[in-house]
């Protein structure tokens, strides 16, 4: 056994030491077995739920089901264009449908309800309003035509309405559910007759679920609290407004006397007259900016503090009813529009509330004041101002400025809308995923862009916030965002969103702005609205020469429009003459015959680098009066001609008279730098480097901003820029020696760089219509014909006799004479150097030269002689022109 035990021993342990070989070895196949188990039950799956293929259906199945859906699909096409179609109405109209709808539906419910329906839809209405309303359906027609009226007496606000109708709705749930308790509460199952005897359908939705959570009563006074909610709610009234609410209304019924601080009937402090500084809730206050907090409660606060007198100087608070408001704002405006319209000065209250009123704020269609009271000035005011300088003309000759009506008005501006509070909500996102600590404050809403305001918190850096600007970009679904940072004047970082409900500028709305009404010099155009609704006008006389660039649709025909519109519509032909270079020749093609041009309309790129050199002549001769008369400007010169304080000199038959300023627009700059850009570039420099006292003022247009076009010499000269949307980044450098016009979104979207400015405004370029061009054309064709300068030779005069062996090489030929004969050394190699030509070129101008006596044959390699003395150059440059 001694034996035995050590070898059992030895054979016991034996399989103890090979088992944790086998387990360890056992999760081999187990490892392999989830990558090969999944597959496995996938396509397990996949050969279990393929369903059979489905059996063929009969022929005719297939085709009334075919005929069915085309049915379908034609009636739901239908459908949709005309809602595509609604979608591009006004929303005035649009609202103007809805009212009218709810008139008619009104209409109908009264029909059926007071007396007995008749035809298919009276019986449906009285069905349908009776089993919602129960016995108050004869109510219902008031409530209908009382929406009606709102929608149709104020659709802009459509804040206000929608305030309205939910707390319409709110006052009659709570209602219905007090009469269908007041009846009974008769449950379904008694019958619908019973149900439309109580609170009808609604009322038993909303008293039911009452009852039963609370019991009956305690549901009495829920559905009270429900009333009197939506109570306040459609009186725009909070609670802690309830007592002076009450004032005012004893006090407008006449049985209760006016407190010191309550409000009278206009909404305004009792015993002041004076016009409220707050804005409308369709206006897009300046003075008082859209804020996340509450910016009103703050300023009460703040006075409080003061211990002013808050009634008396705190603004009409939002939550008060918004119409009183809008009416007086209306007023303002209507007698300001009729003031700048008919030349009357306002009442004192549009003193007041010239720096409150904002030039986006839109006038009535109709003057305020009748046209037999324009000539005449209220008693106890000055003269009547002026809407803009009307000079007479010369001989005695009759003209009226186009008349502003003309031009269409444009439709409100938004201060504000729910894509705005959307975009808010994302910003704020965002900084908050990426654990920013930032918030945005406020915003102010253009017609294109909103530029939202962005507060840092301490110790944050603003390279925080413009990091994420693709990840902004990414979160408002818009790649156009443009990050400003800081705001000018403002401790914030802008953030420039593109609205998608855009707006149109329209040029009718800034030439009847304050801004425009103010300045009357005839010099000043409309350029559009910047980011904060703010009118953008530019005196041309100031500035003074401009270069607009931007890429192809961008919107740079619809500023030269807008440009030479302003210029029509505030200037005589005796103030403002034009010269218009349209290469492309539809472009301007509209303002042919007008009286103020001064050469027809050029469309010839060569007649075109002439009429500057003309316009080059015409200065010279200008500043050769100025400085024969001694003075710098020639405001000063016409000023004085006009006084009659000068005189031309003894035994002179020249008349003296004021030199109107010269307006000269180049469409296409780059067709002209393309034929004669040598001519063109020295007439452009030297017009631009000296013109400014003459009176004489560039606009240049190009849809190729590159260096070859807009070289260094003009961009040196030309200080003012308007750079529209371009495709790149050099494009945006070389308008405006920086980036940021890549980033525009084109339809008139631009930056503004104005002389001695040091960064560009952005803005929304204004527009005008053909039709609106073609009535102020017209207007000014009618009065006078154009009468064109017979010193501008522009395909006039007599026709050149130029030889046929020069062809059309005489630029070349003259500019080689010069050379030649100025420097006495008649060389091939010189004429490649100086003229930029190939050899093949250069040896022809000499041999054309040989021919015509200017030099002498050709000796190999040596210079040819100059026959040709230099004071003897003038005839043989008149000799070669022909």
């Amino acid at each position: 056994m001694a034996t035995r035990t050590p070898g059992a021993a030895a054979r016991k342990p034996g399989p103890a030491k090979k088992a944790p070989a086998k387990k360890a070895a056992a999760p081999k196949p187990a490892a392999k077995a989830p990558a090969k188990a999944p597959a496995k039950r996938a396509a397990a799956k996949r050969t279990a739920a393929a369903p059979p293929p489905p059996p063929p259906r009969p022929i005719l199945f297939r085709a009334v089901r075919a005929v069915w859906l085309g049915l379908a699909h034609s009636i739901g096409a239908v459908f949709r264009g005309f809602g595509h179609g609604a979608k591009n109405l006004d929303p005035a109209h649009r609202k103007d449908g809805v009212a009218l709808l709810l008139l008619a539906l009104g209409l109908v419910t009264a029909a059926g309800t007071w007396f007995s329906p008749q035809g298919w839809l009276g019986e449906a209405a009285t069905n349908v309003v009776s089993g919602l309303f129960g016995r108050l359906d004869v109510l219902v027609p008031f409530l209908l035509l009382g929406v009606a009226v709102r929608l149709m007496r104020h659709p802009e606000v459509p804040e206000a309405n929608g305030r309205i109708a939910i707390g319409l709705s709110t006052l009659v749930v709570g209602v219905l559910g007090l009469v269908h308790i007041g009846c009974g509460a008769p449950a379904m199952g008694t019958g619908a007759t019973r149900i439309r005897q109580a609170g009808g359908i609604l009322g038993w939705a909303a008293s039911t679920p009452m009852m039963a959570a609370a019991g009956p009563p305690l549901a009495v006074p829920l559905l009270l609290l429900v009333a009197f909610f939506g109570l306040l709610v459609v009186t725009a009234t909070p609670v802690n407004k309830i007592g002076e609410r009450l004032r005012q209304l004893g006090v407008r019924l006449g049985v209760a006397e006016p407190l010191p601080g309550d409000l009278a009937a206009d909404g305004l402090p009792a015993g002041e007259r004076e016009y409220s500084t707050a804005p409308p809730e369709d206006a897009d206050p300046d003075a008082l900016p859209i804020t996340i907090g509450d910016e009103l409660s703050a300023r009460r606060r703040r006075r409080r503090r003061k211990g002013e007198d808050e009634e008396a100087l705190e603004p009409v608070s939002f939550d008060k009813d918004p119409y009183e408001t809008r009416d007086l704002a209306a007023g303002v405006a209507a007698d300001l529009d009729g003031a700048l319209t008919w030349g009357v000065p306002g009442s004192p209250a549009v003193a007041s509330m010239l720096h409150q009123v904002k030039d986006n704020t839109a006038p009535p269609e109709e003057p305020a004041v009748p046209a037999a009271r324009a000539s005449e000035a209220p008693d106890g005011h000055g003269p009547a101002p002026q809407r803009m300088e009307q000079l007479q003309l010369s001989g005695d000759v009759s003209y009226a400025l186009p008349p502003l009506d003309l031009l269409e008005r444009g439709a409100p501006a938004k201060a504000r809308s729910q894509l705005n509070d959307d975009v808010v909500a994302q910003l704020t996102g965002v900084f908050a995923e990426f654990k920013v600590d930032a918030r945005v404050t406020g915003f102010t809403r253009g017609p294109t862009v909103t530029r939202y305001e962005v507060e840092l918190g301490p110790a944050v850096k603003v390279e925080r916030i413009t990091a994420l600007a693709k990840n902004i970009a990414y979160a408002v679904a818009t790649p156009d965002v443009r990050i400003i940072s800081p705001i000018p004047g403002k401790s914030a970082v802008g953030v420039e969103i593109p609205n998608r409900d855009r707006e149109m500028v329209t040029l009718g709305d800034l030439l009847r702005s304050r801004a425009a009404a103010e300045d009357g010099h005839p010099m000043v155009v409309g350029m559009g609205k910047d980011v904060e609704g703010h009118t953008v006008m530019a005196n041309l006389a100031k500035m003074p020469h401009v270069l607009v660039a931007g890429a192809t649709g961008a919107g740079k025909s619809s500023c030269i429009n807008c440009l030479i519109t302003s210029v029509l519509v505030r200037a005589t032909p005796d103030e403002v003459r034009m010269v218009l270079v349209d290469p492309k020749r539809v472009e301007l093609t509209a303002y042919e015959g007008i009286p103020h041009l001064i050469t027809p309309i050029i469309t010839n790129p060569k007649k075109a680098a002439e009429a500057l050199q003309w316009v080059v002549r015409e200065m010279d001769m200008r500043y050769d009066d100025l400085a024969a008369f001694g003075f710098r400007h020639v405001d000063d010169f016409n000023a004085a001609v006009r006084a009659g304080t000068v005189q031309p000199p003894l035994g002179s038959e020249r008349e003296l008279a004021p030199y109107p300023y010269l307006l000269v627009i180049v469409d296409e700059l780059a067709d002209l730098m393309m034929v004669a850009p040598r001519d063109v570039e020295d007439s452009v420099v030297r017009i631009t480097q000296l013109a400014r006292a003459a009176g004489i003022h560039l606009v240049l247009a190009t849809q190729r901003p590159s260096v070859d076009v807009v070289t260094g010499l003009i961009k040196a000269n030309v200080p003012s820029r308007l750079a529209f949307a371009t495709s790149a980044m050099a494009d945006s450098r070389v308008i405006l020696d920086q980036p940021g016009a890549e980033k525009l979104i084109g339809k008139g979207d631009a930056l503004f760089l104005p002389m001695g400015a040091s960064k560009p405004v952005r803005m929304q370029g204004a527009f005008v219509t053909e039709a609106e061009i073609a009535k102020v054309v017209q207007h000014c064709k009618d009065q006078l014909t154009a009468r064109y300068r017979e010193d501008v030779v522009v395909g006039g005069g007599p026709k050149k006799e130029i030889d046929e062996e020069i062809g059309d090489d005489l630029d070349l030929l003259i500019q080689a004479a010069e050379l030649v004969v100025s420097t006495q050394f008649g060389s091939t190699s010189m004429l490649q150097r100086k003229l930029r030509v190939g050899f093949a070129k250069a040896g022809r101008l000499m041999d054309l030269m040989e021919s015509r006596g200017i030099v002498g044959p050709s000796e190999g390699s040596k210079a040819r002689d100059v026959l040709i003395k230099p004071d003897e150059l003038d005839a043989v440059l008149i000799t070669l022109r022909g």
